[in-house]
């Protein structure tokens, strides 16, 4: 009788596993003939590359067009072909609706739909790896599981779950509200001592947090706040940061204002998100501590042009502070480049908002960064930000196989990377001659 349950328990796995598995494509050995390779390691292209694919891997980079036996040829000889892109303060559950009637309506159901959607334009902007910088308890964890099981497609994400702040900063969503509202799990993000924030981060890492994001500022889209106000001590940071840490988590801090912007810096975060008004002494403070600026500058052209056309989309307060942040946003990535910081991109937008993920690489070109290091922001210097330079980042051998290619040379203008032609991620072929195929 035990083992007829035995045998009954083997064979129901067995179905599951297969159901689980029943999207994700059989593995294939590929060779990528690559008319132009920026590979995430030179600031010189290659010509005439070969990449070699086997299974989720890259197993070589050769000089010619070469055809191993067995490998299907992919021939991309006529395009520019890069790593797959990284975006390092993303929001995948936002749908990029700022209405403030939204946040007494939308639920995490409405999230998990959004993000959904918002992983599969995610790929097929060419973004193969994204760092998530907030969203609900439930929705990225789920998302990554169904993406792995090959239910739906997507990148691979790096969850933060909900931002760590203090009562009435950034991330408070009773902020605006009457005093005898409540919101339920509200409290999951709350942080006023440092001993609640070491609680905090152990908590995020138990339910499957990869990195740690704190609200140190005021920021823009909130109600009431101000961007200039350091709304966390440096004890609570550190704090926060030691414990994240000790757990392998990296830890990216929203700071607009130059206060908490520098204390954040030497509480040890490893990016400034925004990074508003840092100057000469943040950019010195940043290099001293190896700390990198995520400048979002598509979310600040984004809301910056919601707010002069249609401020009455928008909570109160928040058109007057974007009028006001937004110049100086895109002006210090060009003054913190200058001075020598490391600059990874971000966009600090869903997928879905209706802007192109990849314009961020033209903001930053415009705000002074030459095309190669644009590109860079987005590939080798997001990956070691996120820690994952030996995976992503690059083409190379041993990396995962994240391949996208354009037709057009980005280093003569950059607005190509915003028509991606192909895109490959673990060894799959998810979008080919501008099509996604499933």
């Amino acid at each position: 009788m035990k083992r007829g349950l035995v045998h009954r328990r083997a064979a129901a796995a067995l179905a599951m596993a297969s159901i689980l598995g029943a999207g994700t494509a059989c593995a294939k050995d590929f060779v990528i003939h690559a008319g132009k390779l920026i590979d995430g390691v030179s600031a010189t292209p290659r010509t005439n590359v070969s990449i070699i694919v086997k299974d989720d891997r890259i197993t070589g980079v050769q000089s010619g067009f070469v055809t191993p036996a067995g490998a299907e040829v992919i021939d991309l000889s006529g395009e520019t072909v890069l790593p797959g892109f990284i975006d390092m303060h993303d929001h995948p559950s936002s749908n990029g609706d700022r209405r403030p009637l939204n946040r007494f309506v939308q639920t995490e159901g409405d999230a998990v739909i959004a993000a959904v959607g918002s992983a599969r334009r995610e790929v097929e902007t060419g973004f193969t790896t994204v760092r998530d910088a907030g969203s609900g308890p439930l929705t990225l964890p789920a998302v990554n599981r169904a993406i792995a099981a090959g239910s739906i497609v997507g990148p691979r994400y790096w969850p933060a779950l909900e931002p760590l702040g203090p009562t009435g900063g950034h991330g408070d969503r009773l902020n605006g509200l009457r005093p005898d509202i409540s919101i339920a799990g509200r409290d999951a993000g709350i942080v006023d001592s440092p001993e609640e924030g070491r609680m905090k981060v152990r908590e995020h890492h138990r339910r499957g947090a990869k990195v740690i994001k704190i609200m140190p500022s005021g920021g823009v889209g909130s109600i009431g706040d101000d961007p200039n106000h350091m709304t966390m001590t440096y004890d609570e940071m550190k704090a926060i940061v030691d414990a994240a840490h000790e757990l392998g988590m990296k830890v990216l801090a929203h700071a607009h204002g130059k206060k908490a912007i520098d204390t954040a810096v030497k509480a040890g975060v490893d990016s400034i998100d925004h990074g508003t008004y840092s100057d000469a002494e943040s950019y010195k403070l940043m290099k001293e501590h190896g700390t990198f600026l995520v400048p979002t500058l598509l979310v600040a052209d984004a809301i910056y042009q919601n707010a002069v056309k249609s401020p009455e989309t928008l909570p109160p307060t928040v058109a007057e502070k974007a009028i006001a942040v937004t110049p100086t946003m895109i002006g210090n990535a060009g003054r913190a480049y200058k001075a020598g910081v490391k600059i990874a991109l971000g966009t600090d937008q869903g997928a879905l908002s209706g802007r192109n993920k990849a314009e961020e690489f033209a903001l930053l070109v415009k705000a002074g960064l030459p095309p190669i290091e644009a590109i860079f922001t987005g590939t080798r210097n997001a990956a070691e930000l996120l820690g994952d330079s030996e995976n992503v980042g690059s083409v190379q051998t041993g990396r995962f196989a994240d391949i996208v290619a354009v037709k057009g040379d980005p280093l003569a203008d950059i607005t190509v990377l915003q028509q991606v032609d192909f895109v490959m991620k673990n060894g799959e072929v998810l979008k080919q001659n501008g099509t996604m195929l499933r």
